[in-house]
């Protein structure tokens, strides 16, 4: 089910609880989110559609890809870029992100992965990652 923005600042600044199997309808409406803002949006977190769990769908490339509890492990290629959030009014503003990230995740099975990204997927999922600890660009 596609789900409402959310865009108070306050809200969006509270950091995330750990997401369990229980949370699976919450990745799917928040996939189900990202899609239908496919063409202005690359990667949400739960907390954009009011949930504070632990949760972001991405495009890695043209696919859609879920992460459950996802943490960065390593990183590598500091460089500064400018970024947008659907949630944030404004322009863009300018943030530092790393070329080359490991994450350590659950997949959908809530099974633990180790992968490592690279480029735009990397930034991504920075982006995201702030948003689950409540950070904001």
């Amino acid at each position: 089910m596609v789900r409402e923005l959310i865009h108070d600042p306050i809200l969006l600044a509270g950091k995330s609880s750990p997401a369990g199997p229980e949370d699976l309808p919450t990745a799917r409406d928040l996939l189900d989110t990202l899609l239908s803002h496919r063409e202005t949006c690359v990667g949400m977190a739960a907390n954009m559609i009011g949930v504070n769990k632990a949760i972001v769908v991405f495009f890695h490339g043209d696919a859609p890809m879920t992460l459950f509890n996802p943490e960065i492990v390593k990183a590598s290629g500091e460089y500064v870029t400018r970024e947008r959030c659907l949630s944030l009014l404004g322009g863009p503003r300018e943030t530092k992100r790393f070329e080359k990230i490991k994450v350590r995740y659950q997949n959908e099975k809530f099974q633990t992965r180790l992968m490592t990204f690279t480029g735009f997927s990397a930034q991504i999922i920075q982006h995201e990652i702030d948003h689950i600890h409540g950070v904001l660009i």
